[in-house]
């Protein structure tokens, strides 16, 4: 399981040898700080569009800049653990910067994956740019409704008072 936990150098290297080998690399990004059943649905279809899933994991740092005090509630560690934990997922790496832009050059997925929350054109621009570039794909994954952390975190506060 750790041995898909991966450094972006790594990760470059292991997308080289797929795009030599004409395998479809698709990737995704995101926070998963109280990973649920929504993000285990996306993950999967993220990892059917192709012949590998890479997950680029905010670091705490930047979890904390897009979502506020308190959280993550899991560290970047854990949280990558429980990503690799799943049959879906083939490598995650965490990148410590608030957009993916980074993580998504050094990857060059043939697919790029986003949640329902998104389109096209509400995807960052520096990483719409990058995207552009390396010529992948943009596929938006319907959004699992009812299914979110911070309506979970929401549900918790309520139990909690």
């Amino acid at each position: 399981m750790k041995a898909k936990i991966i450094d972006l150098k790594k990760l470059a290297g292991h997308a080289k040898e797929l795009r030599a080998a004409g395998k479809k690399l698709v990737a995704t990004n995101g926070c998963f700080d109280l990973l649920h059943l929504g993000h285990v649905r996306y993950l999967q279809a993220a990892r059917a569009l192709g012949d590998t899933l890479a997950v680029g994991l905010n670091g705490d740092r930047s979890v904390r800049e897009l979502k506020g005090p308190g959280r993550p509630i899991n560290n970047e560690r854990d949280r990558a653990e429980v990503l690799a934990a799943l049959e879906s997922v083939d490598f995650v790496t965490i990148f410590p910067e608030v957009r993916a832009t980074r993580f998504i050059e050094m990857a060059a997925p043939a697919i790029y994956a986003k949640g329902g929350d998104y389109t096209s054109e509400t995807l960052n621009a520096e990483e719409r740019a990058v995207l552009q570039k390396i010529g992948a794909q943009v596929r938006i994954i319907p959004f699992e409704k009812d299914y979110s952390t911070s309506g979970l975190l929401e549900q918790l506060r309520t139990l909690a008072k």
